[in-house]
C-alpha cells in the first residue's frame, strides 16, 4: 500500500509540473496580448485561432535553436544553473494544498521560504559562470535586489503567520472563511505584492535587465534552451507568487472557481504593472527595501503579535 501511495504521489507531481508549464505558456500569451492592447496593437494573432498556439511554436523554436556558449565560460555551471533555476521554481508548487492533497505537509511555509531563497544562487551562478562583464553586473544587481526584498518579504509573512498561528499554507484558507485578511491587513498586503514584484525581477524593479546599460542582465549569454529554461522559471515564479497572494489574503478557497479567477487577476496585475509603470531608480529601490519596508514590516509584525496575544489572553 505504501508503494502505491508513493507511485500516486509521483504521478500527481508529474501532472502538476506539466499543468504548471502549460499555465506558464498561456501566461506568456496573456502577457503579449495585454501588452499589445496597452500599446494599442494586436499582439500575437496569426498562429492558430487568435494566436492560441503561439507559445508552443515559441517553445519549439527556442528548444530547437543552436546552443551558443561563451568560450571562456565555466561550462558545467553555465548549463547547470538554468536547470536548477527551473527545478526550484517548480518545486515551490509542492507546498500548495491541491484538491488531490499531494504533499500537504505541516511546514509548507518553511518549505516555500527555503526554495525561494535558493533561487538567488542560480542567478548568481548564471551571471558568474558566463564570464561576461555584463552578465556579472546583471547578476550582482539581481542578487542584491532579491536579497534586499526577501528580508522584508519574510517579515511580512511572519505577521501573517502570527495571525494564523501555524506554518501550514492550508490554514490561511481556514482562517479566511468569514473575512479576508486583505481587509484586516491592507498595508501588509500592498507591501507583500510590491515585494513579490521585486522578488520575481519584474517591472518596475527589473534592474537586472537594464536594456540601456546591461543588454539583458544575467541571462545575456544564454540562447536557445538555456534562455527558455530561465524564462520558464521566471514565469512559474510569477504564477506561484500570484497563487500565494490569493492564498494569504484573498480567501484562498482552492475548491471554488473564484480562486482561479482571482489567480488570473493577480497574474494580469503583474503584466498590467509592466505595461504601465516606468523603471524605478536603483538607489530608490534599495531605499524602499531597507529604510521603508523593513522598519514598517517589523513594527507591523510586533503589532499583529500583540493583537494575537490580546486575543489569546483576554478573549480565549
Amino acid at each position: 500500500m505504501f508503494y502505491v501511495d508513493v507511485l500516486l504521489s509521483w504521478v500527481s507531481m508529474v501532472i502538476m509540473v506539466i499543468m504548471v508549464l502549460v499555465g506558464v505558456a498561456f501566461l506568456t500569451l496573456l502577457e503579449r496580448k495585454v501588452l499589445g492592447y496597452i500599446q494599442i496593437r494586436k499582439g500575437p494573432n496569426k498562429v492558430g485561432f487568435m494566436g492560441v498556439i503561439q507559445p508552443f511554436s515559441d517553445a519549439i523554436k527556442l528548444f530547437s535553436k543552436e546552443n551558443v556558449y561563451p568560450l571562456m565560460s565555466n561550462f558545467n555551471l553555465y548549463y547547470f544553473s538554468p536547470i536548477l533555476n527551473l527545478f526550484l521554481a517548480l518545486s515551490l508548487w509542492l507546498c500548495m494544498p491541491f484538491f488531490s492533497i499531494l504533499f500537504n505537509f505541516n511546514m509548507s511555509v518553511l518549505f516555500f521560504l527555503c526554495c525561494s531563497s535558493l533561487s538567488v544562487y542560480t542567478i548568481m551562478i548564471a551571471g558568474w559562470s558566463s564570464n561576461s562583464n555584463y552578465s556579472l553586473l546583471g547578476s550582482l544587481r539581481a542578487v542584491a535586489q532579491t536579497i534586499s526584498y526577501e528580508v522584508s518579504l519574510f517579515i511580512i509573512l511572519v505577521s501573517f503567520l502570527f495571525l494564523i498561528m501555524s506554518l501550514k499554507v492550508l490554514d490561511f484558507y481556514k482562517i479566511q472563511v468569514y473575512l479576508w485578511l486583505l481587509i484586516f491587513t491592507f498595508p501588509l498586503c500592498l507591501m507583500w505584492v510590491i515585494s513579490s514584484l521585486a522578488e520575481t525581477n519584474r517591472t518596475p524593479f527589473d534592474f537586472a535587465e537594464g536594456e540601456s546599460e546591461l543588454v539583458s542582465g544575467f541571462n545575456v549569454e544564454y540562447s536557445g534552451g538555456g534562455f527558455a529554461l530561465i524564462f520558464l522559471a521566471e514565469y512559474a515564479s510569477i504564477l506561484f507568487m500570484s497563487m500565494m497572494c490569493v492564498m494569504i489574503f484573498m480567501g484562498g478557497n482552492l475548491w471554488s472557481l473564484m480562486f482561479f479567477i482571482k489567480l488570473v487577476f493577480m497574474s494580469f496585475f503583474w503584466i498590467w504593472v509592466r505595461g504601465t509603470l516606468p523603471r524605478y531608480r536603483y538607489d530608490k529601490l534599495m531605499y524602499l527595501a531597507w529604510k521603508s519596508f523593513l522598519p514598517i514590516s517589523l513594527n507591523l509584525s510586533v503589532f499583529y503579535f500583540g493583537v494575537m496575544v490580546f486575543i489569546y489572553i483576554y478573549l480565549a
